[in-house]
């Protein structure tokens, strides 16, 4: 893991790569994506104005005593990634160093940590002072989650259209507290 952390970049670098990519599309994943691109730094940004931490889970991370890092493998085209990647970094700001590895540029990581045998993201990697993996979480929160279900359970009554909408109302509204939570609970 620790290896993996050292190619890990900051917050700003994985923002600084989103806005690249989305001016300049180079490979045909970029040029697929740009849409995406453009969203999720649009949602970054919405999540960045009005997540603030809040008092009880800042709190509790302290009472837990958490001494090690948090490595989240994410892409900034990801819609789950654009509500959950920002609150993760602000929540922790000056508590515990946060990383991002991008999925696509090593595909090794992410296939430790598949969800339902898809590289789904984000994946929070929880790690201690040792770069052991203490626990994983992601790609969503519990609710994001049964919302998927829902989905997947009858497709033709909750269409995608309609599921990536409440997702993303589900995240405007919730900004980030229960994927800290969550979270919080496996530290």
């Amino acid at each position: 893991m620790e290896n993996y952390w050292e190619k890990s970049i900051s917050f700003e670098e994985y923002m600084e790569i989103g806005k690249q990519r989305l001016a300049n599309p180079v490979t045909p994943q970029d040029i697929e994506y740009k849409k995406y691109y453009g969203l999720g730094l649009q949602r970054i940004d919405r999540t960045l104005k009005k997540y603030v931490p809040n008092e009880d889970q800042l709190k509790e991370l302290e009472a837990r005593n958490f001494n090690g890092k948090i490595m989240i493998i994410s892409e900034v085209w990801c819609g789950d990634a654009s509500a959950t990647v920002p609150a993760l970094v602000k929540f922790f700001e000056g508590k515990n160093e946060v990383r991002i590895f991008l999925r696509d540029s090593d595909k090794s990581l992410i296939n430790q940590f598949l969800t339902n045998n898809t590289e789904s993201i984000p994946k929070v990697i929880i790690l201690d002072q040792d770069f052991k993996v203490k626990n994983s979480w992601g790609p969503r929160p519990q609710y994001g989650k049964e919302l998927l279900m829902k989905y997947k359970a009858d497709p033709e009554a909750y269409p995608k259209e309609t599921f990536y909408n409440d997702l993303q109302l589900y995240y405007a509204k919730n900004r980030g507290k229960d994927a800290v939570q969550e979270i919080l609970e496996l530290l």
